[in-house]
């Protein structure tokens, strides 16, 4: 008994001895994720209670993994950053193994990107690899930032991973999440050192690679072009592939201004087909208006905005890289999101960060959002 007093007693010193995190950034990332559970419950019951008979069955596992993501958010922000130098790589090593085994997965809506773990549910190894990513390109580059300019060892390492991940990302096929992981990792690249000149070759490669997936990947040829034509004339196909953007778009101009207020979606029956998931922010729209949008559009961009301040107070290229790496994943997940539901873009098929359903998203989301909080901790005053 008296051990366990005395541990408590040592682990109680040890948290009020941290230096403080940046309170800034955890109250618009909680603002985010308050705001993000209650549109799932709104959006989500109707869907829910039509396949599943039961409202709550989006909401109750995504308040759980929220729960979970909280503890793991200030366990993350407790530990030093320092120490996913050492786990880089076994990570990675651990995302491209996921990525193999979905491959053999059950097919969903036409695609294979979910692990089925049997009594647990599902797990997405695409999040474990944007993780994975951004953990070992901040590590290559803190570690070499002074021959960045050279192909050796500002290119290759990085090209040879990211075409990796990418190849077993498209065999899925998942052409969002690969998109993502590409400009994540673009964005690591030019801000650790780059140069120009190899990006400009990179886009020449990404052309020729585009050909040699034509040839070697067949199956992606009909998969892509049904989303391109789509994309152009969502109208062309009402009742097929432009069913969900021309619900999604009828959803958005519903709202107009100030919404027909929280709860009172008309799309979210059955009309949209994924409202929980990837088109959550039309129903957003609708029940909440501009007003609404632009609130949620704002707050992402403060998060980015306070946590680039975070990166360039950070006290080394390690803790900057990393906070850079996962506020862009969030921004840009967001960005590639809003982008598709306004039918911006062509239908990719990606989630809205904090909002869409999604456990292993969430739960991944705010671990990266504990380590960005550790970098907070050890920051210098502006």
């Amino acid at each position: 008994m008296q051990e366990r007093i005395s541990r408590r007693a040592t682990l109680k010193k040890r948290v009020e001895g941290q230096p403080g995190l940046d309170l800034v950034f955890l109250v618009i990332l909680l603002l985010l994720l308050s705001f993000g559970l209650l549109m799932l419950f709104s959006a989500g019951y109707a869907v829910a209670l039509y396949r599943r008979g039961d409202a709550y069955t989006y909401i109750r596992p995504q308040l759980l993994f929220a729960a979970l993501g909280v503890t793991a958010m200030y366990a993350a922000s407790l530990v030093d950053y320092h120490v996913w130098h050492k786990l880089a790589w076994p990570i990675l090593g651990v995302s491209l193994v996921l990525l193999t085994i979905v491959l053999f997965m059950p097919e969903y809506n036409g695609c294979k990107r979910w692990i089925v773990i049997p009594g647990l549910g599902t797990l997405q190894p695409s999040e474990i690899a944007k993780f994975a990513v951004v953990l070992v390109f901040s590590h290559i580059i803190s570690l070499n930032h002074d021959r960045m300019a050279t192909f050796r060892t500002g290119v290759l390492p990085f090209a040879l991973i990211l075409g990796t991940v990418a190849v077993l990302m498209l065999l899925e096929p998942h052409l969002s999440g690969t998109v993502l992981i590409l400009g994540i990792g673009a964005v690591l690249m030019f801000v650790g050192g780059t140069g120009l000149r190899w990006f400009a070759m990179a886009g020449a490669a990404a052309v020729g690679a585009i050909g040699a997936a034509v040839v070697l990947l067949p199956e992606l040829v009909p998969y892509a072009m049904d989303r391109l034509a789509s994309w152009r004339d969502p109208f062309a196909d009402p009742l097929g592939e432009g069913h969900q953007t021309i619900q999604s778009l009828y959803a958005i101009a519903s709202g107009g201004a100030a919404g027909l207020g929280l709860g009172n979606s008309r799309q979210k029956y059955l009309y949209v087909p994924e409202p929980q998931n990837d088109f959550i922010f039309s129903i957003l729209c609708e029940e909440l208006g501009f007003i609404g949008a632009a609130a949620v559009i704002l707050l992402f961009l403060l998060l980015f905005l306070r946590g680039m301040n975070i990166a360039v107070r950070s006290r080394d290229k390690f803790g900057a890289l990393l906070v850079v790496g996962f506020v862009v994943q969030v921004v840009l997940q967001a960005i590639l999101n809003i982008a598709v539901v306004t039918n911006t873009i062509p239908n990719t098929g990606i989630s809205l960060p904090f909002f869409s359903s999604g456990g292993t998203s969430l739960l991944m989301l705010l671990g990266e959002m504990g380590i960005v909080l550790s970098v907070s901790r050890q920051t210098d005053a502006i």
